[in-house]
């Protein structure tokens, strides 16, 4: 353990350190105005809600298209009122204003 430790510290000691313009991630040659880790406004998380909600929804859809074919009529009432539950909360997602930009 000592010797990794001692490992460590040595590359820490000897490392060439690299200037900040080859640490940045490439953007068009432009310099960054923010911080790769900033806060994201809170009015951006109702939105990513929703969207994640549509994500989920696909992921339900894709086996789903695969058996309608032999369940029938059963499968497509399940659909139906599995894509009835989202939209009421898109819906209250609408009327809570989660779709206003500003």
């Amino acid at each position: 353990m000592a010797a990794v430790g001692g490992l460590h510290l040595l590359g820490r000691a000897v490392r060439v350190s690299r200037e900040i313009v080859e640490v940045l991630p490439f953007q068009s040659g432009w310099q960054p105005r923010e911080h790769a880790l900033s806060r994201f406004h809170a009015r951006w998380y109702p939105l990513t809600l929703v969207f994640l909600a549509f994500d989920v929804e696909m992921l339900f859809m894709y086996p789903w298209a695969v058996i309608v074919a032999e369940r029938g009529a059963e499968a497509i009432v399940e659909m139906f009122v599995f894509l009835a539950i989202l939209m009421v909360g898109v819906v209250w997602a609408w009327r809570e204003g989660a779709f206003r930009w500003m």
